[in-house]
């Protein structure tokens, strides 16, 4: 591998280009609350687009003309095209850049996070974003390797952060083993250390504990964390058990880790009686900001957002209330995918 071709993984509070998102319509399982969601897009799409363009997708976008309005049409960019659903995280173009500055659009496989949901027009996005001139790089087909936006933390210095519930989960890549699946993240993405937590899930979650709502890497050797400090939660043994043992995981210079704590959201339940994977953990660093999810519930949204002061020292904290989002098992991170400028050349 030549200079130039060394590549890695930006870290997510590096430069932005571009934020995707997909826009909540009819044949989606948003059909059921279809305003409420789109209200929510629409406050997402204003923060984003204050900070880098945006770029919205979906099969139908007049309703997101419309909504979207009042953002200067220079930053953002319509793209019309079918998808299954809105979690663009997930499909979205995994970019890395090389030495030289030149960005490579990885296309990884989307199977609806283990052959759980129908996915055939999600997985083809990266593809018509890339040979439609919208996203700028050399193409990458991976879709030979499943892998999630979601699923994966970096920070950007080569190391990974991932867990193996979801990244050793048999309807993935089920065939490979632990050491093999690190060497196609280190031959597609750079990585020279891969972090595994094998402990943490949400209930109500169908990613299979994607790492973006447990635990994030932070600037200055920082992992924020989603923690549980109530024993009769059902979530405490497995985030205690998370917590200790990102206490043993070390820095590529051998010290421990800074560890912030995210407190965990009050339980919210669905029509159904069944609990959601609310968590602060799905937040976005953009470019000097934190666009942050909330759900109304004051003293733990404001405990949360304090938190990341610490973690994002100097950074703008803005929250962006994911009460709807969260109804599809999803919140604001799920929902977006950045691009660094290199990849952006609209």
């Amino acid at each position: 591998m030549t200079t130039n071709e060394k590549r890695r993984l930006p870290a997510e509070w590096e430069a932005q280009g571009a934020v995707l998102i997909a826009w909540p319509h009819e044949d989606t399982d948003w059909a059921g609350m279809l305003p409420e969601v789109r209200r929510c897009y629409t406050r997402l799409a204003h923060a984003i687009a204050e900070r880098a363009l945006l770029i919205v997708i979906g099969p139908e976008l007049d309703s997101a003309r419309e909504a979207l309005s009042g953002i200067d049409a220079e930053r953002v960019h319509f793209v019309r095209m079918e998808t299954n659903d809105t979690w663009t995280r997930d499909y979205g173009a995994i970019t890395t850049v090389d030495a030289g500055g030149a960005a490579e659009l990885h296309d990884f496989c989307f199977n609806g996070w283990g052959l759980k949901f129908a996915a055939c027009h999600d997985n083809m996005a990266t593809r018509e974003l890339a040979r439609g001139g919208v996203l700028h790089g050399r193409y990458d087909n991976r879709l030979g390797f499943v892998l999630e936006g979601g699923s994966i933390d970096s920070d950007g210095r080569g190391t990974l952060l991932t867990t193996s519930a979801c990244l050793m989960s048999a309807n993935r890549n089920g065939d490979l083993a632990r050491n093999e699946i690190e060497e196609e993240l280190r031959r597609t993405l750079g990585a020279e250390r891969v972090l595994w937590l094998d402990y943490g899930a949400l209930a109500g979650d169908d990613t299979d504990s994607h790492v973006d709502t447990l635990a994030r890497l932070a600037p200055n050797d920082t992992i924020i964390y989603t923690c549980c400090q109530d024993p009769a939660d059902e979530h405490f043994e497995q985030l205690q058990a998370m917590k200790r043992q990102i206490e043993q995981l070390r820095t590529a210079d051998g010290k421990p880790y800074n560890m912030v704590e995210l407190p965990l959201p009050d339980a919210v339940y669905d029509e159904d009686g069944e609990r959601l994977p609310a968590t602060y953990a799905n937040f976005l660093p953009l470019n000097g900001a934190v666009l942050m999810p909330v759900y109304g519930q004051e003293r733990n949204d404001r405990l949360a957002c304090d938190t990341m002061r610490v973690a994002f020292d100097g950074y703008e904290i803005v929250p962006v209330d994911c009460s709807a989002l969260i109804r599809q098992h999803g919140s604001l991170h799920c929902a977006t995918m950045q691009f660094p400028p290199q990849a952006i050349k609209l």
